[in-house]
């Protein structure tokens, strides 16, 4: 029996800091669904999962974000969390991955704070989104549509406000990922300058 996600390859982007079932749950949904997965952070070895305030679980990761190609991949998830996010936004080199999923029309699943790097790669200015509640003055301000739903889908892309949402997210995510690229996202996405 053929999955909706055989031959699909997702790449996970995350780093210390993440909330542990926003990786947890949609991986294995993921997995179940047919997709090839990779864990994918700035950094080799394991990173620390949250369950809110409180310390989760050790995550392996698969690959180093410097040797990442979004080229390899057909679809990229943004677990959220607090710290994970706001670490990677503030990186270049993770901010430029997730810009050119962007910019190549592939699916894009962010969840909770998650859309704070969609943010910073240019990517929300007139799409239709949703995210934990404290960001939604941040989607705004860059040119967001932000709705207070469980799960949203503006072309390629899916979000969701918190754990509660997980099972509408994942729902959304596997039909949004199993239907490929497709338009750009990103009005007026630049590639970043060079240091």
């Amino acid at each position: 029996m053929k999955l909706p996600l055989d031959s699909r390859h997702v790449a996970i982007l995350v780093t210390d800091g993440f909330e542990q079932s926003e990786l947890e749950l949609p991986l294995r949904a993921l997995e179940l669904a047919g997709a090839k997965v990779t864990i994918i952070s700035p950094a080799a070895g394991e990173i620390q999962g949250m369950h809110h305030d409180e310390k989760g679980d050790l995550f392996d990761t698969d690959l180093r974000l410097d040797l990442a190609d979004p080229e390899d991949f057909d679809a990229l998830l943004l677990p959220g969390g607090l710290a994970n996010p706001d670490t990677l936004r503030s990186l270049p080199a993770a901010v430029s991955f997730v810009r050119e999923f962007g910019l190549q029309g592939k699916p894009i699943a962010a969840i909770c704070h998650g859309p704070w790097i969609l943010i910073e790669a240019g990517l929300v200015e007139g799409r239709r989104l949703t995210s934990w509640p404290a960001i939604q003055t941040d989607i705004r301000n860059a040119g967001g549509e932000w709705v207070d739903e469980e799960v949203v889908v503006d072309m390629k892309l899916v979000t969701s406000r918190q754990p509660d949402d997980i099972p509408a997210f994942n729902s959304k995510m596997i039909e949004v990922f199993s239907q490929g690229a497709d338009i750009p996202l990103g009005v007026g996405a630049q590639p970043p300058l060079e240091d």
